[in-house]
């Protein structure tokens, strides 16, 4: 790193000899200022107050103009992700503004506006498409099943946005505020000597020009990519700060809802421990619709359900009710429409007809871990249940000390399954799903990992998908 540091130094030290060198060559100060003289211009006008004032009425302007731009574009975004018709009307003007030239734009708002808020007009014109595409983009390519598992465990907006989106934003919106903020200084310092406005950049350029002070434009130029340079610095450095922060998580949302789900018809035993082992064969369908007959409360009733994907049936007239404090094991070969099942009945798939009723709220484990993986283990779980503390406890059943606040991209896969499902079995619920839970653990651990279900079961209807 140092050798890096020292060969850039000298490449630019390089090219400022060939500067000085060009200069003297040339020996005339108005095509030409050799470097000493443009220190010495800059050294001058450090000395002078107006400088200063002149400094900060730009980076007013030009930084309010950014500001408000990213600010409209950033809510535009997320309207337009929720609303697609406000998308598609917005789409011609994003690219309107996009393509249609700096300089046209500076003409047309210096007749509009004057030009004592033209720098600001055009920096928010300049920044405002790029940074809501680009922020369009990253909303719509939030993880899909995460958003799907927020879904099942009612993760507060706060969670999601923080947890979820704004990991999908992170690329999106870091490239667009290095090209925005580097195209709004350009754009702002035109626009300002055009308009000429008082204590302004662009103004002190264009006397500097009429008085062919070459050495006074270039050391304004050079006081214009040093705010330029600071200004972006700071303003990532912020947005850096923004994607590294963890706020304290919020519980879950504490509504239920009642559904009508799908099951495969089968046939189930009582097992020993008062569980229930339920054969899925055959296909299967699911549709949610109300019941007439309310269940007892933590009942699920599934009636006659049936689900088909491309014209093939997945589950096929299935009935079963599923009572409280007990445990269900699907156990069939894979394909047999067990996961679409679970799917059902936690909302995430509409039944094609039949109905499922139940009177309570959901918690999962999905056949994939679905955890956030640039988080800690312990912060998954915190943003279900919100409290880190009792997160803490609950992981410490199940996973070692080095591991709980690692990033959960780090884990192993039997450590992220672990993960998975101690959230879902500390989440309030009144029905667990657990979508093949034991998937990637040796014996012991699995021995483990069982103890802990029947320990955290507390009266709760729990499902287990395994394979034959």
């Amino acid at each position: 790193m140092k050798k890096k540091n020292l060969r850039k130094r000298c490449i630019i030290l390089a090219w400022i000899a060939v500067w000085s060198i060009g200069a003297k060559a040339l020996d005339n100060n108005i095509l030409l200022a050799g470097p000493g003289e443009v220190a010495g211009e800059l050294f001058t006008m450090l000395g002078e107050a107006g400088f200063y004032k002149t400094l900060v009425w730009s980076l007013l302007r030009i930084g309010g103009g950014f500001f408000t731009g990213f600010a409209a574009a950033v809510l535009l975004a997320f309207l337009s992700s929720r609303f697609e018709l406000l998308e598609e009307a917005l789409s011609p003007v994003m690219t309107l503004l996009k393509t249609v030239p700096v300089a046209s734009f500076v003409v047309l708002l210096l007749i509009w506006w004057g030009s004592s808020f033209l720098a600001v007009a055009v920096c928010f014109v300049v920044v405002l498409p790029n940074i809501y595409i680009n922020t369009l983009e990253g909303l719509k390519n939030a993880d899909k099943q995460l958003l799907q598992m927020a879904q099942v465990f009612r993760i507060s907006k706060k969670n999601k946005f923080f947890y979820i989106y704004r990991s999908a934003l992170a690329p999106f919106l870091y490239g667009s505020m290095k090209v925005s903020l580097g195209m709004c200084w350009k754009s702002g310092v035109a626009a300002e000597l055009i308009g000429t406005p008082d204590y302004s950049i662009g103004e002190r350029l264009y006397l500097s020009k009429v008085c062919l002070d070459t050495a006074g434009v270039f050391a304004w130029t050079a006081v214009i990519i040093l705010l330029s340079i600071f200004f972006e610095k700071c303003i990532l450095y912020l947005v850096h700060c923004f994607f590294r922060w963890q706020p304290p998580c919020s519980r879950q949302g504490t509504y239920g809802r009642r559904r009508p789900m799908t099951h495969k018809r089968g046939k189930a035993e009582i097992l020993n421990d008062g569980g229930c082992v339920t054969e899925v064969s055959g296909k299967s369908t699911v549709y949610g619709m109300r019941s007439e007959e309310e269940p007892s409360p933590a009942v699920l009733v599934v009636s006659h359900v049936y689900k088909a994907f491309g014209g093939q049936q997945v589950l096929s007239d299935f009935h079963e009710i599923y009572e409280a404090g007990k445990t269900y094991i699907l156990n069939s070969p894979s394909g047999s429409g067990k996961t679409t099942l679970l799917h059902i009945m936690a909302g995430l798939l509409k039944p094609d007809s039949g109905q499922i009723v139940s009177t309570g709220r959901y918690s999962m484990v999905f056949q994939e871990d679905r955890l956030c993986m640039d988080y800690s283990a312990v912060k998954n779980v915190e943003m279900v249940i919100g409290d880190p503390k009792r997160a803490q406890r609950a992981l410490e059943n199940l996973l070692e000390a080095e591991a709980l606040h690692k990033p959960c991209r780090e884990l192993s896969g039997g450590m992220k399954r672990r993960v998975a499902l101690v959230r879902a079995m500390e989440a309030e619920s009144d029905y667990v799903l657990l979508d093949e839970p034991f998937t990637g653990l040796d014996a012991d651990t699995k021995a483990s990992v069982e103890e802990y279900i029947r320990k955290k079961q507390n009266g709760r209807t729990i499902i287990i998908v395994t394979h034959i």
